[in-house]
């Protein structure tokens, strides 16, 4: 059994930082892949970052790329997102993800076997 467990949104002005943290627990020994999902009021979730065990490769999607950096450490059991220069439209609930796969290029959420409960970023104007 996994369970994930998200911390560290907030708000924060447009341009600002953040980070948030996933701490995960139970047979996690064996999650080749975690990842970042959002989920803004009204749309579908959405991909945003992931990272394989080894934290030898990583995937972004193209509206993150170069503001976001995805990073984990296993010995903390722990999966991170850094969050630069922040937008409004960075608004959502993130959502932690995991999955045994070893294919880190998975972006739709219906194939993710474990999720955590999220945490609210908010970006103000």
């Amino acid at each position: 059994q996994v369970q994930l467990v998200e911390s560290g949104g907030g708000l924060v002005q447009a341009g600002g930082s953040l980070r948030v943290s996933c701490a995960a627990s139970g047979r996690t020994y064996d999650m080749y892949y975690m990842g970042w999902f959002r989920q803004a009021p009204g749309k579908e979730r959405e991909f945003v970052a992931s990272i394989s065990r080894s934290s030898g490769d990583s995937y972004y999607t193209h509206s993150v790329k170069g503001r976001f950096t995805i990073s984990r450490d296993n010995a903390k059991n722990t999966v991170y997102l850094q969050m630069n220069s922040l937008k409004p439209e960075d608004t959502a609930v993130y959502y932690c993800a995991a999955d045994r796969s070893s294919r880190i290029t998975i972006t739709s959420p219906g194939v993710i076997r474990y999720w955590g409960q999220g945490t609210q970023v908010t970006v103000s104007s």
